[in-house]
């Protein structure tokens, strides 16, 4: 943790301060922007406070006074409920506006994580919060360089073996010897473990119906045959077994028959082509020096599908940040679920997987995207046409 850096966009977003909190582990987000070891025992409330000029403030329980060690600043130390308001008030007077990890309405609930009565306590000492979710996005979601590779090395292996998947159904297809989806799936999380790739869930594989369903997930006890006839939806998302490594994220979408059905087609169709709206967009933008917000991307690829009467079946949002954690904290293509104006930065990652679900089947078309300086770029292969495994 640089504390000159948080200190730099503090100023230029005229900020007073940045107040990080944790009581018993309840926000990770602080432990991994100020790097503090998760194995600390936390039992009591710490508070440490970034100022925009000057040295930072520590203020701590007597009992775990030295919690915060490893961080710069002057420490206090507290028991007392009284003394604690007291001390915390001392720290923060003079500041007028300080970020805290809070989002009005929750409408950002990967960085909206501080409780109200914290926030309460706060805001009594005289000061405005305002929502840390554009720094967090400066120190969480942009990707060193070899998180990047760490991705690209993560999709050449996901790529491979979604293609094997979607071949192990199209052999066992035209053998008459069907399989469900569970068995893909299984197959999926062996070829990922022998590839050294990881994820704690996953991979979706869906067909018919079940692929209307966007975080359906088949089991032993829960799974449908995959036959002639059917549309087979696969999500599939992972990262190297390597510490810091970041995730990649991709979902296609096939048909096992004779001939592809034109309402099948048809849907493919717009679907793969609101994506490419969106990732147009991305690219035109980005490569021209404008600024680009979450919201946007979400809009170029909704009102496409909206233009053909579909509007109701896309319900989630177009994208996710997607970093060492498959749902990154930095902006979210998404004017549905919320209205997410934040900037998309250089060095991040997302998702772009705009999805229509009828009732009898689903289709969702997903990439990921790269910003550097000054470009955009698609990380990884980019489904055309529909995956057709003839009977």
């Amino acid at each position: 943790m640089t504390t000159d850096r948080i200190q730099e966009a503090l100023r230029a977003s005229k900020l007073d301060g940045w107040l990080f909190f944790d009581h018993h582990h309840r926000y990770p987000l602080a432990y991994r922007i100020l790097q503090l070891s998760e194995s600390l025992h936390v039992s009591r409330r710490w508070y440490y406070f970034i100022p925009a000029h000057g040295e930072p403030q520590k203020l701590v329980h007597r009992i775990e006074s030295g919690t915060l060690n490893d961080l710069p600043g002057r420490c206090q130390l507290y028991s007392g409920w009284v003394e604690q308001q007291q001390k915390l008030a001392a720290m923060l007077s003079g500041c007028r506006r300080i970020a805290m990890q809070y989002s009005p309405n929750c409408a950002i609930p990967y960085v909206s994580l501080v409780d109200g009565g914290t926030l309460e306590l706060v805001r009594a000492a005289g000061v405005e919060i305002v929502s840390s979710a554009d720094l967090v996005q400066q120190f969480e979601a942009r990707l060193s360089e070899a998180q990047f590779e760490s991705h690209i090395e993560a999709g050449k292996r996901v790529d491979q073996i979604l293609r094997e998947a979607f071949e192990l159904i199209g052999e066992r297809i035209r053998a008459r010897n069907p399989l469900s989806e569970f068995d893909v799936y299984q197959f999926i999380r062996r070829r990922c473990e022998q590839s050294g790739l990881e994820s704690d869930h996953g991979p979706i594989v869906a067909v018919n119906a079940n692929a209307s369903d966007p975080h359906y997930e088949p089991s032993a006890e829960r799974a449908a045959h995959i036959q002639c006839g059917d549309v087979v939806l696969i999500d599939l998302f992972a990262k190297l077994s390597q510490p810091g490594s970041v995730f990649y994220d991709i979902t296609w979408t096939g048909f096992c028959g004779e001939t592809i059905p034109d309402r099948v087609q048809n849907i493919f169709e717009i679907v793969r082509d609101a994506r490419k709206k969106a990732t147009e967009l991305v690219i035109r933008k980005i490569g021209s020096g404008e600024r680009l917000a979450g919201f946007e991307v979400d809009d170029a690829a909704r009102c496409y599908i909206e233009s053909h009467g579909l509007g109701e079946y896309f319900f989630h949002r177009t994208g996710h940040s997607i970093a060492t954690e498959i749902h990154g904290t930095g902006a979210n293509m998404d004017n549905l679920e919320s209205h997410d104006e934040r900037q998309i930065l250089a060095g991040s990652c997302f998702s772009v997987e705009p999805g229509i679900y009828l009732p009898e089947f689903g289709i969702r078309s997903e990439v990921n995207m790269y910003v550097g300086d000054g470009f955009a770029k698609v990380t990884g292969e980019q489904q055309g046409q529909l995956v057709f495994m003839k009977a």
